[in-house]
């Protein structure tokens, strides 16, 4: 039996990599401005094909889901408390952030501190039941100025991230150094030093999902209250799977004076469920659960189209990848059209405009622009 299952991954593994090549032409295909004859055009293809071996990766790490699909009676008490407190009443207010440690780094130039502080969210009953809510470990990278005060960039990273690496890959030390910024790094649940530390987020259960962003969000919140005290202003920016709690920050911490989307997702458990059809049936009773109306009650406090900014549309930015083979277009369409402000679109896919001088340089004009009617700290 063994050798059988070990046979069968060996084949999943051989057609999934198999088909990287195959659904980057077809993505492209489906999209519009792509000239493959073209350097602009290899380059897409290579940014397309990066997303598409992201997803292969979530799918040959995925394994079996069948034996951990929670039955939909046990998401029902959940959904219907989360979706009558809404979500202002679901998000409690965060403790305030008293660091337990700090341990001052460096990365080349760029001197940090990695402050870790203990947080409980205080989640809702019926979440706090099923054992997801409680106090953990928190961590957030800091760098910051010896004078002040100074504006500050609350920056949450992706899926995957939360290393020291996205310091040097989101030019932190550029924001720092040149712009004069401060910049907090929350590490969401999970991720970077917390990976291998409760809770494990994300994950393939739809309440897990749902409590490790809300669990984000209090965190993000905390720092955000930390920082305020000492801020000229005060600028929340997320990425990808940071994208949905920098919105619900940006709607429950009213003081926020500017918030940014990169690649934004609507819904994780919504995200999950689409690309799991592109693996085949086996995972049909997973993709029903995660698309019921149940759980779609349940991520109703986590939603970003539910949110009202704080900052008014012109200190709103959402940067959208043309290309982008994981999120897809329709978030940022949708957002946009809720949201208003700035729309930038990237011709690249999701993951490569990090590397992006024209997505810097519009990142670098919303931060600056953010700030230019503080007198008190005004960047030229």
């Amino acid at each position: 039996m063994a050798g059988f299952s070990l046979a069968k991954r060996s084949r999943d593994i051989t057609r999934e990599l198999g088909m990287v090549v195959p659904r980057t032409v077809a993505g492209l295909n489906e999209s519009t401005g792509w000239v493959p004859a073209s350097l602009r055009g290899v380059r897409q293809f290579g940014e397309v094909m990066l997303d598409e071996l992201a997803l292969t990766g979530f799918s040959l790490l995925g394994g079996n889901l069948t034996d951990r699909v929670r039955p939909l009676s046990e998401c029902e008490p959940a959904a219907e408390e989360l979706s009558a407190l809404g979500i202002d009443g679901a998000h409690a207010e965060p403790a305030p952030l008293r660091a337990t440690a700090v341990q001052r780094r460096r990365v080349g130039r760029l001197a940090y501190e990695r402050m870790t502080f203990e947080h409980d969210p205080a989640l809702p009953r019926t979440l706090e039941a099923e054992g997801l809510g409680g106090p953990a470990r928190a961590v957030v990278h800091v760098c910051r100025h010896t004078d002040g005060p100074r504006p500050w960039l609350v920056w949450v990273h992706g899926a995957g991230q939360g290393g020291t690496e996205d310091l040097v890959l989101s030019r932190i030390g550029r924001i720092h150094h040149q712009l004069g910024f401060n910049v907090a790094m929350p590490v969401q649940p999970g991720h970077g030093v917390r990976r291998r530390e409760w809770p494990a987020y994300p994950d393939m259960d739809p309440l897990g999902n749902v409590a490790g962003m809300m669990r984000s969000v209090s965190e993000v919140r905390a720092v955000v209250r930390w920082v305020q005290p000492q801020a000229s202003a005060v600028v929340v920016s997320g990425i990808s799977m940071g994208t949905p709690v920098a919105a619900l920050v940006s709607h429950l911490e009213r003081q926020v004076d500017a918030v940014g989307l990169y690649t934004p997702i609507l819904g994780l458990n919504g995200m999950i469920a689409r690309h799991l059809s592109r693996f085949g049936d086996g995972r049909g009773e997973f993709r029903e659960l995660l698309g019921s109306p149940v759980v779609a009650q349940l991520t109703s406090v986590i939603d970003p189209l539910a949110t009202d900014p704080a900052p008014p549309p012109e200190r709103r930015l959402i940067v959208g990848a043309w290309h982008d083979r994981m999120a897809m277009r329709e978030p940022t369409y949708a957002l946009q059209e809720r949201w208003g402000g700035q729309l930038y679109w990237y011709d690249g896919g999701h993951v490569g405009h990090i590397f992006s001088r024209r997505v810097q340089r519009v990142t670098e004009r919303f931060l600056r622009s953010a700030i230019a009617t503080n007198k008190e700290f005004g960047i030229e």
